[in-house]
């Protein structure tokens, strides 16, 4: 009697956005077993899943359509997938009710579509879910990458899709590192950690390691991203994603010094110095900066109006940037106005000439 055939191989990459993941999984994507679409991202869905009560038949369905709706409301689509959320509530049939089942069955069955064996997820920030995961699908495996703290929050002080305040960036850069670190205790054969900076410098060696460890053939073909058309889309889908089509330049490494003042360095290494000298990474500060709750809460203020600011920006630098990234937020408010509002089962629409 055949065997049926294994399903792809599932792979998180951690712990924290803006680590060089799009270079990385663009040049891993050369080789067509592995599969790894722009993420669903589905931390920003989980605060939802209360809402929708005991996961009965119908309110899993609603669920599973919800999920699939947020993975159409993708800022990038998925080439050549159909995600069809009766085939994905019916494979999850006889599992653990949650929403981890199905967006992974999202990603399996998409992986399945283009042929993959293994299939990443790079939402870098669903590390909180891993252990989550790890229940699902024991054989799970994590990408913990590592980028230098001072360069990685220069980048996400200019990302729309975090704070705009170094303190709470490092903050959230240190605890990030917590749980891929306490991850990687708990299971360290399943968690593979590099440096970003030693991917820039020796890119050939850092590729190899990552292939060997999650089961696909390095090829050459990976050092020439300019090659990738997926590389080319994405460079001019937002600026976010500008030189990923580009070789990494190794001069870039100390951008940080040239675009942030000395005072949020020190921020950066004071909140981090343990966690750089674990990795390598020298402080040019002393380290001392003052850090109080005081000082925190003037970050958060100075944030919230940094995020309106910088909304207000792209809608004007990039207005398809902007009206892809807010629909995918109308969405997620939408759902939730829904669930609060209109979850209470109601009488059957009535029928409509469209839906015949």
């Amino acid at each position: 009697m055949p065997q049926p055939a294994a399903r792809p191989r599932p792979v998180l990459m951690t712990p924290l956005q803006r680590c060089g993941s799009h270079a990385l999984r663009l040049r891993l994507a050369q080789n067509p077993a592995f599969y790894s679409p722009h993420p669903i991202n589905v931390i920003d869905f989980v605060p939802l899943s209360d809402c929708y009560g005991e996961l009965t038949d119908e309110t899993y369905l609603r669920l599973v359509i919800d999920l699939v709706g947020l993975h159409n409301a993708n800022l990038v689509t998925w080439p050549g997938v159909a995600i069809d959320p009766l085939a994905i509530f019916n494979a999850v049939a006889g599992r653990p009710r949650s929403v981890h089942a199905v967006t992974w069955e999202i990603y399996l069955q998409a992986a399945e579509q283009q042929g993959g064996t293994v299939v990443m997820d790079k939402s870098c920030e669903s590390v909180v879910f891993a252990e989550d995961y790890l229940k699902l699908m024991p054989g799970m495996l994590f990408l913990n990458v590592v980028r230098d703290p001072r360069a990685q929050v220069n980048s996400l002080n200019r990302a729309i899709t975090h704070d705009f305040s170094s303190l709470l960036n490092a903050r959230r850069w240190v605890q990030a590192h917590e749980m891929a670190a306490a991850l990687a205790e708990r299971h360290p054969g399943q968690v593979l950690t590099v440096r970003y900076e030693d991917f820039i410098n020796t890119p050939e060696p850092v590729l190899r390691e990552i292939c060997a460890f999650i089961g696909i053939d390095y090829l050459d073909a990976m050092l020439d991203v300019g090659a990738s058309g997926e590389a080319n889309t994405i460079a001019g889908r937002s600026t976010l994603w500008q030189s990923n089509n580009k070789p990494p330049i190794p001069a870039n490494i100390d951008k940080f010094t040239r675009q942030m003042g000395m005072g949020d360095i020190e921020t950066i290494e004071t909140i981090a110095a343990d966690w750089m000298r674990r990795y390598g990474y020298e402080l040019i500060t002393a380290a001392s900066a003052r850090i109080d709750d005081d000082r925190a809460e003037l970050a958060r203020r100075a944030s919230t109006d940094g995020r309106r600011r910088a909304w207000e920006e792209l809608r004007a630098r990039d207005p398809h940037d902007y009206a892809l990234r807010r629909y995918r937020a109308w969405y997620l408010t939408a759902l939730r106005t829904r669930l609060t509002s209109d979850l209470a089962p109601t009488a059957a629409p009535p029928a409509s000439p469209a839906g015949r």
